[in-house]
């Protein structure tokens, strides 16, 4: 009679500890995937920053190189209608190169802000399918240990009654 409680105990004790185990990888394979999308969040954010820090640098670049030319113009020339005429083709290459300059940091920038968006978009996207997937997976384990629970308990059942059934028949013939 003593091998029957331990044969019934010694089963939920190990279906516990699988339900237990399952549940722990469960978790682990959940941490996991959220440290790898929050990696890839990461990388993608710090790609985003150097786009954009370079969008920037470009027209702080431009402001420097039409200083650089200002500068050279400050020297002096000895005829007045010259040095006017001189000032006068500076201005408009200095206004088509200023044009230039501001259409090409705005397309960078635009471009940018897209490049920003899309690669945002794509690691929401990519969160939410990792997500959902460890979802499923979780409700997938946690339905088949609790059927494997209780088919265990079911067997266990069975056979701790099959036993008293056993037991009991053998007293009555011993009677």
């Amino acid at each position: 009679m003593a091998e029957s409680k331990s044969n019934g105990s010694k089963p939920k004790t190990q279906a516990k500890r699988a339900t237990t185990e399952a549940k722990k990888s469960a978790v682990k394979t959940a941490k996991a995937s959220k440290r790898a999308a929050t990696k890839t969040a990461v990388a993608e954010k710090n790609q985003v920053q150097a786009v954009v820090e370079s969008a920037v640098d470009v027209p702080v670049g431009a402001v420097l190189a039409v200083s650089d030319r200002v500068s050279e113009l400050v020297e002096p020339w000895t005829d007045r209608s010259k040095a006017e005429r001189q000032i006068k083709s500076y201005r408009s290459n200095l206004r088509k190169s200023l044009k230039r300059t501001e259409r090409r940091g705005s397309t960078a920038r635009r471009k940018a802000i897209s490049e920003a968006r899309k690669t945002r978009n794509q690691v929401e996207r990519e969160a939410r399918n990792r997500r959902r997937n460890v979802e499923t997976t979780l409700k997938r384990n946690r339905s088949e240990v609790e059927q494997r629970v209780r088919k265990a308990i079911d067997e266990q059942t069975s056979r701790a009654t099959g036993v008293v059934g056993t037991v009991s028949s053998q007293l009555a013939s011993i009677r």
